[in-house]
């Protein structure tokens, strides 16, 4: 689990890096309006809302309020990997070492057998 938290960790950094760039270096709505007049552009879209839509699923199974899901999946929605990485660390920290609970959080109890809980 030491290793997933590092890289996690290591996720919401570069994403950090990357987003601070981006914002402070690019225009936002001129390059994305470049990236989406191309058709690589529009599957490397397609493919990120995918792969978030996924990642989004997951959330929403593993929260028990489903506010706070409604609310991690809009930050994933609206800041992509930079959400999904920090949601990723934070659940990693409070589970450490306990990967039933981390994928499955309070539902570990329902779907584990009892000796495995």
């Amino acid at each position: 689990m030491k290793i997933a938290r590092a890289i996690a960790w290591l996720g919401v950094a570069a994403m950090s890096a990357a987003l601070f760039f981006g914002f402070t270096k690019g225009d936002f709505f001129a390059d994305g309006s470049i990236i989406l007049n191309n058709p690589w552009g529009i599957v490397s879209m397609v493919d990120l809302y995918v792969g978030f839509t996924i990642f989004s699923m997951w959330v929403f199974f593993r929260e028990k309020s489903k506010v706070i899901s409604i609310l991690w999946i809009a930050a994933i929605m609206i800041l992509g990997s930079f959400a999904g990485a920090l949601y990723t660390a934070i659940h990693l920290e409070i589970n450490k070492g306990e990967w039933a609970r981390f994928f499955l959080a309070w539902r570990a109890k329902e779907i584990m057998p009892k000796g495995e809980r």
